[in-house]
């Protein structure tokens, strides 16, 4: 007998971004119904004002859109809850997760769900790039010794260091089981970390992680309004502290003592591997990388602390 799918819902996090839903999410949309005719849109806005409220109220309305409005930002992964359960709730039983600055086709729509049709609790996601073509995510692990990440290309043959892979939340396929089986996201990350811990929960749970090569969607950060200078490659003040910040949270969440003593150690090394993702020249023209620097590793040594990390001398690391 054929196979039934069931109904997709699009479930778009907004923050600020009403311009890019009407950019992005209509392409989304459109692909979808090729697949699915019955596929709903539910658009999560998170509060960033009055303005933007009225925008993306405008852009729902224009576009049929489900409009679920938070009267705080509640974060990605409180956004994401929102936005499934509420499509779980109308009967979907796969939602595709995708920013609003992404795009997929229909092909790519349809790998995924036959990566999940038979694997129900499979969580996947396509490869993603940016808009000039350039690989943006083709999976990557984090290392279990120290927290670093490292491609998925980068693995080696006879490597012993312990890894474990995860997907991106810009672009997730997630069925009604691996829902279930994880209870969706922890939103205690608020921003980044949160897609490694859902991931790290769908493994713990028994389900498994598909990154479908085939499928593609492209990561448009910029996309036509970027400048034709080479842009800046710093990163906002919230990216630096919650990723300095989250290593930690997910360390205290997931692993073993010791494991989170080695976490502890490297607060400072892995601080500022990530400050450097946005280049040294940043450090010259403001002073918020510095600042998420120390408010970050604050924060790390404080969640650090509270698992009762200690060095063998007595100081806290």
């Amino acid at each position: 007998m054929p196979v039934v799918h069931g109904r997709l819902a699009i479930v778009v996090v907004n923050y600020a971004s009403a311009a890019l839903l009407r950019r992005n999410l209509v392409i989304v949309e459109g692909a979808a119904r090729e697949l699915d005719p019955a596929t709903t849109v539910i658009v999560v806005d998170n509060w960033a004002g009055s303005d933007e409220r009225r925008e993306t109220r405008s852009a729902a309305a224009e576009h049929g859109w489900t409009l679920v409005e938070s009267e705080t930002n509640a974060g990605f992964g409180g956004g994401v809850n929102l936005g499934v359960t509420r499509a779980l709730a109308d009967g979907a039983i796969d939602v595709l997760v995708i920013n609003p600055d992404a795009h997929i086709d229909t092909a790519s729509l349809r790998l995924l769900r036959d990566a999940t049709t038979e694997a129900r609790t499979t969580l996947a996601c396509p490869v993603i790039e940016d808009s000039d073509g350039r690989t943006w995510f083709a999976g990557v692990d984090v290392l279990l010794d120290d927290g670093t990440m490292r491609a998925r290309r980068k693995r080696t043959v006879g490597d012993a260091r312990p890894f474990e892979p995860w997907l991106s939340g810009a672009c997730l396929w997630i069925t009604r089981e691996v829902w279930e089986l994880t209870g969706g996201f922890d939103e205690d990350y608020f921003l980044y970390w949160e897609d490694v811990d859902f991931s790290h929960r769908v493994l713990d749970a028994g389900g498994g992680l598909a990154l479908v090569e085939g499928a593609k969607a492209v990561h448009d950060e910029g996309g036509t309004q970027r400048a034709e200078v080479e842009p800046s490659r710093a990163k906002s003040e919230g990216y630096y502290f919650y990723n300095i910040r989250n290593r930690m949270l997910f360390a205290v969440r997931h692993l073993d003592d010791e494991a989170v003593r080695r976490w502890s150690r490297s607060i400072p090394r892995t601080a500022r591997e990530v400050i450097l993702r946005g280049g040294r020249r940043q450090l010259l023209r403001s002073v918020a990388p510095v600042r998420a620097y120390l408010r970050g590793v604050r924060e790390a040594r404080r969640i650090a602390r509270r698992r009762g990390v200690q060095r063998k001398d007595g100081t806290w690391s």
